[in-house]
């Protein structure tokens, strides 16, 4: 394989020929020679419906040499992306598409922070993925409405989320096995077009990050088949004894306390030094981000929150408009 790329790159060093055109030539034939490639690169554009079962020894993550080749010479000439406006020519431009109105308290700020941002931070549940994770746990353990109700007080801000962290968890007391049997029977879903924005934003260089007030063992699935890595998950962590029993959770994890997300991203700016931060999500502790979040975009594609739809910069139920624009910007 890498000796027929050489030959190629040696008849265009004896008869030269744009940059472009080599790069293109070399790229169909990598293609070309990789049929299983083509069909791993459709899946890495295609949404997903479903997390895939924690990896295991007969479910092993796909990996090739011969992919990592091409897709460096997939991956020579770039996409060009346009130079960024301010955020009302941003609106003006979408508005004239729309056929219907948008929807925020100041959308320029958020459409304009996105096309710029260098960190966009997720919320998972209801956001990232369709449902409320420790709802589905609870549900595989019996407890489900008693959690439910928890659940939607904490996320319409109606009750400290520390105070609706530690009843919910009194009520199932998972046990590792537990959580692990609950991801066996219950594969978590991805909100429609979630991966797509994220591999655009990591395409283009922008971090992300998951800031939940959720499970980090729920979540490590999720962010592994976004490619999120794992020192980018802001979440709580549930303490378990020597045999595996619930012992309680990680009161020091930034997320497990009221304005815990505020108390995340500004540790995540402060590490990194971003300047340029979007939080998205679709619950009142997630409108708490900003700041230190330079733009809030509540999302309503699972479950409409008329306080965080208030509070919003600006309130999408789809990811479609924010995947345009972070295809079509370069970010700062």
């Amino acid at each position: 394989m890498i000796h027929c790329i050489q030959q190629i790159k040696s008849v265009f060093t004896m008869f030269p020929a744009p940059a472009p055109i080599v790069a293109s030539t070399a790229r169909r034939f990598a293609l070309r020679s990789l049929p299983s490639l083509a069909v791993a690169r459709q899946s890495l554009t295609q949404s997903s419906s479903f997390i895939a079962p924690i990896p295991s020894p007969s479910n092993p993550p796909i990996t090739s040499s011969y992919s990592s080749i091409a897709m460096r010479l997939y991956s020579s000439t770039p996409t060009p992306q346009s130079p960024i406006p301010d955020g009302n020519s941003i609106l003006s431009s979408y508005q004239q598409q729309s056929t219907s109105p948008l929807i925020g308290n100041n959308i320029p700020l958020a459409m304009e922070t996105l096309a710029r941002a260098n960190a966009v931070c997720f919320d998972v549940d209801s956001t990232v993925i369709t449902e409320e994770g420790i709802d589905v746990l609870a549900e595989t353990l019996g407890k489900g409405p008693e959690v439910s109700a928890w659940t939607s007080k904490a996320m319409d801000g109606n009750i400290k989320f520390e105070d609706a962290l530690a009843a919910r968890l009194d009520i199932i007391r998972p046990s590792r096995k537990d959580i692990e049997k609950c991801l066996e029977m219950h594969p978590l879903r991805l909100s429609h077009g979630v991966d797509t924005l994220v591999k655009a934003l990591q395409k283009r260089g922008t971090e992300v990050f998951l800031v939940s007030g959720g499970f980090r063992l729920m979540i490590e699935p999720v962010a592994e088949v976004l490619g999120v890595k794992r020192d980018h998950i802001y979440a709580n962590t549930i303490l378990f004894d020597d045999s595996g029993n619930y012992a309680g959770f990680d009161a020091t994890e930034p997320t497990s306390a009221d304005q815990g997300k505020p108390k995340a991203l500004g540790m995540i700016k402060e590490k990194y030094g971003f300047d340029k931060m979007v939080m998205v999500g679709d619950g009142a502790t997630d409108a708490q981000a900003c700041p230190p979040a330079d733009a809030f975009i509540g999302f309503g594609g699972v479950i409409v929150r008329e306080a965080v739809k208030e509070k919003a910069c600006w309130f999408v139920e789809d990811f479609e408009t924010m995947i345009d624009i972070v295809n079509k910007y370069g970010g700062d």
